[in-house]
């Protein structure tokens, strides 16, 4: 089999002479033809490519080129935690195989079914499913996320995929040390947001399994409006699933906050759950009882703001994929000053506004 370079060339960080070598040995039989890839546009963090011979089609996962944060974009955490809800209430895509060797494409992946479905971005290709749809897409992701939380993690062999004791002060801790890996201008407010989390780390909810960064342009919809896939685990481990309802419910709020975020602006179309519909679905369907979340609130603008000023370092040493960049700075000052004001007391929340549904 030829796996030369093909017409196209390659794309960044996807050598596919290299790729094909490796996956056809390590999956007999798999590639018939030449292969062809292209990068799925999208996400900020990770990179994901679409491979193809012509007869059958996979996704490709690795890190970002350049600066990567420490501890970020595991790929091996990332496939395990995928091949172990298989066959659970949780969507997500087949998985083939796992490659730790940086040097056969510069960097660890791990190849995947190539499932089909939508990943909705913006509110325009919600608003042209209609409310009464987009209503029923975001309910279920709710249930989908409520789902994760009821899996066992003993039961699917995630019994040792974290340490849920301790997990809030370990994640501020985290967060921190991403922060100051990529300092490279001043943010006011940063510091003092920290400080308040520090000072205010409450005990832990519960521990499950948590996505890390559960949103509704991290998962395909199937035709049916239900949910095909939930994708990108790169941050997920055991801990306290209120980070992930927080965070969930900190996206919600983003149309409000004018970051200029295309994930955000999905969130705004009409008929889309508002952050009080969506805790109290959760709460719903997870049984648990209603919570506080003045502290998840301030972790997950926190954490928001950390993941963009990396974006936003590499993007600035011109080390990001595909376009939607640019703006990716001026939203991490905003996120500041909404996790401060969160953590300044009740009432300033996305879960304790009263919104106005589109």
């Amino acid at each position: 089999m030829n796996y030369t370079r093909t017409p196209d060339r390659d794309p960044p960080g996807l050598g596919l002479a290299a790729f094909g070598a490796y996956f056809a040995d390590a999956c007999p039989g798999a590639v018939r033809g030449q292969l062809r890839a292209r990068v799925i546009v999208g996400g900020k963090s990770n990179l994901t490519y679409e491979v193809t011979d012509g007869r059958s089609r996979w996704v490709v996962r690795r890190p970002p080129l350049g600066h990567v944060l420490a501890t970020a974009h595991d790929m091996a955490r990332e496939y395990r935690v995928i091949s172990a809800l298989a066959g659970t209430e949780v969507p997500v895509p087949a998985t083939y195989l796992l490659c730790a060797d940086p040097s056969v494409i510069g960097a660890p992946f791990y190849v995947m079914e190539k499932v089909e479905g939508t990943t909705y971005r913006t509110a325009a290709e919600l608003e042209r499913l209609g409310a009464e749809r987009t209503r029923l897409i975001s309910t279920r992701m709710v249930d989908t996320l409520a789902a994760l939380h009821a899996v066992d993690p003993a039961a699917v062999g995630l019994a040792d995929f974290g340490k849920p004791q301790g997990f809030l002060a370990r994640q501020v801790r985290r967060w921190k040390q991403q922060l100051d890996a990529s300092r490279s201008r001043e943010l006011p407010g940063i510091d003092e947001l920290y400080a308040a989390l520090a000072a205010d780390t409450p005990a832990e909810s519960g521990a499950t399994v948590v996505h890390g960064d559960y949103r509704l342009d991290n998962m395909l919809v199937g035709n049916d409006d239900r949910i095909a896939a939930v994708l990108d685990w790169e941050m997920a481990t055991l801990g306290d699933p209120l980070a992930d309802i927080a965070l969930l419910l900190v996206y919600r709020r983003l149309p409000q906050l004018h970051t200029g975020d295309a994930v955000a602006d999905s969130l705004a179309a009409p008929g889309f759950l508002s952050a009080e519909e969506i805790l109290a679905r959760y709460i719903a369907r997870s049984g648990r009882p209603a919570p506080d979340l003045g502290f998840h609130l301030g972790l997950a603008y926190f954490k928001l703001a950390v993941i963009l000023e990396g974006i936003h370092y590499r993007y600035t040493r011109g080390q990001t994929v595909g376009e939607g960049f640019a703006t990716v700075g001026a939203a991490v000052e905003t996120l500041i000053q909404a996790g401060l004001d969160t953590m300044a007391g009740p009432g300033s929340g996305p879960a304790d506004e009263k919104e106005e549904r589109s």
